[in-house]
């Protein structure tokens, strides 16, 4: 699974559709992920004890981590970018220098 706990992501199908938000679990098992504020359901739910109130609560379901795309983070992006030219251009340089001593040979 390409999802992680604490990637952005953002929905592509299902009621939710085209919203964003942050991966707070995820089931391997299952292949679902659990998205915070995301894809809420209603659960009912009796009194178990004499001190516990019962109702309704609002809970996230997991939704299939087909149906969710990682947001990438545009100034993580390119930073990352910068990175990868600038070991490019190393390697350039270092290639560069190894042709110039054999050609002086």
């Amino acid at each position: 699974m390409k999802v992680k706990v604490g990637d952005n992501v953002r929905i592509l199908a299902g009621k939710d559709k085209g919203k964003e938000g942050k991966v707070i679990r995820t089931l391997k098992a299952k292949d679902k992920v659990v998205i915070e504020g995301l894809n809420m359901v209603k659960r009912h739910s009796k009194p178990r004890n004499t001190n516990e109130s019962g109702g309704i609560f609002d809970i996230e379901a997991p939704i299939h981590v087909s149906n969710v795309k990682v947001v990438t983070d545009e100034a993580k992006l390119k930073k990352n970018t910068t990175k990868a030219k600038e070991k490019v251009e190393e390697k350039d340089a270092k290639v560069a220098k190894k042709t110039s001593k054999k050609a002086s040979k």
